[in-house]
């Protein structure tokens, strides 16, 4: 869940031309798509299909089959589906939609949390933050498809991502909103059709969608509370206004819409919250991240204490040196990863006494072991690239940057995913 700000829109940016040798040489990259980084698109290249990215934020996997979203079914029928996308670890809102966009890992993309502190410059980041969610120091480490599409020579829009708010390497899309938790799903919507009614040059190939309501109701009433049914049911309702404005406008036959999310939701029992300090003095230690994952450090000098203290079990949580960290997990590298990681078993959240006391436990909550039923998130495609009647049981969602570069007809920038996983997606 993103945080409620004032709405602003970044001008447009030009196109970027370079000669006509060096064109040549980027086509043939790109027809060989190996040896060559993204470059700019060749000006007698066609334009591939128009590309809606739509994320419904805490959409579960299961939720699909609730009979609440007659929108999404008839995608599905129509057009290709992923049972179940795995989000990488730790299942959470800011790491993976950075994830969807880089086709790195968080512990590579460098958005390792909702809630991090580099140590380097001991900044610290929070979803409430708003100068940190737009400084692109926290975002540089990896290149959007954003970016790559207009080295490209494409144009894109983002109706909110984790990500378009910050100049990443110097660039925004060409068009894109401060988040806005207060604009409703069906402004979204408007939006983006009226991106789509910009004359051809201006009109953006590439663009993002982002609904935060249904995680918002997960977390606050539980995921399988009516308020969660409720927005699950409104979202829908909000994409197929999508798909009758594209219908209207004469495009739906050439745009491939691929409408996920990042990660399902859990219910977090009251009663199923740990508080560190119960275990651990709480001298010993700084709390950076709190929820199903946590992060610690060890106060100035305290290494040692905490070390001889972290050795004791906790119950339903696991504990890791970040070095230490399962494999499976890819995780425990970058910089911004704390020292300790904890991780609560399915349902478990983890805060510190006076945080409990407070502001008590929500009802909902994600992060968990990604492999859980309960943190797979949506799949669902449609478009001209797509085989109708497509599925895959399980996909990683490093896995969607391959596949956006490939409907975009762009180079990849390197990444995590691997293509040959989705080709049965896709027609030949």
């Amino acid at each position: 869940m993103l945080g409620s700000h004032a709405q602003t829109i970044a001008s447009v940016m030009p196109h970027f031309q370079i000669r006509p040798v060096l064109s040549l040489l980027v086509a043939l990259c790109m027809v060989a798509l190996v040896g060559c980084q993204a470059a700019t698109r060749p000006e007698r290249m066609p334009r591939p299909p128009l590309l809606i990215l739509v994320s419904i934020d805490g959409f579960r996997a299961d939720y699909f089959d609730l009979g609440l979203t007659p929108t999404l079914a008839t995608l599905a029928d129509e057009g290709a589906r992923v049972t179940s996308l795995r989000p990488s670890f730790p299942s959470l809102t800011f790491p993976n939609h950075y994830t969807l966009v880089t086709g790195l890992v968080p512990d590579r993309h460098g958005i390792v949390h909702n809630t991090m502190r580099d140590p380097e410059s001991s900044q610290r980041f929070t979803l409430a933050n708003r100068e940190a969610v737009e400084n692109a120091f926290w975002w540089n480490d990896a290149q959007p498809i954003w970016n790559t599409a207009r080295q490209a020579g494409l144009r894109s829009a983002t109706m909110f991502w984790p990500g378009s708010e910050a100049p990443v390497r110097g660039h925004h899309p060409h068009y894109w909103h401060t988040f806005d938790a207060g604009m409703t799903p069906e402004a979204r919507v408007a939006q983006v059709l009226a991106w789509l009614d910009l004359p051809a040059d201006q009109r953006p190939d590439f663009t993002t969608l982002y609904f935060d309501s249904v995680d918002h109701a997960g977390h606050v009433t539980g995921p399988d509370s009516p308020e969660a049914h409720a927005q699950i049911a409104r979202i829908d309702a909000a994409l197929a206004e999508l798909v009758s404005g594209l219908k209207r406008r004469a495009l739906w036959d050439e745009t491939n819409l691929l409408v996920l999310s990042d990660h399902g939701m859990a219910a977090t029992p009251r009663e199923r919250a740990i508080a560190l300090d119960d275990y651990i003095p709480r001298e010993l230690f700084e709390l950076v991240a709190r929820g199903s994952i946590a992060g610690l450090r060890a106060a100035e000098g305290r290494e040692a204490e905490l070390e001889t203290a972290m050795s004791q079990p906790i119950p339903h949580i696991q504990c890791w040196r970040k070095e230490e960290i399962p494999a499976r997990f890819r995780y425990g590298s970058h910089r911004r990863v704390p020292p300790w990681v904890c991780m609560g078993d399915e349902g478990w959240t983890i805060f510190d006494r006076a945080h409990l006391t407070r502001f008590g436990v929500n009802p909902g909550a994600h992060g968990f072991d990604p492999a859980l039923d309960s943190m797979a998130a949506l799949f669902v495609a449609h478009g001209p690239d797509f085989v109708p009647g497509a599925v895959l049981e399980e996909l990683d969602n490093v896995d969607v940057y391959p596949l956006l570069a490939r409907l975009l007809r762009i180079v990849p920038e390197p990444h995590d995913g691997d293509a040959g996983r989705i080709a049965p997606l896709l027609r030949r």
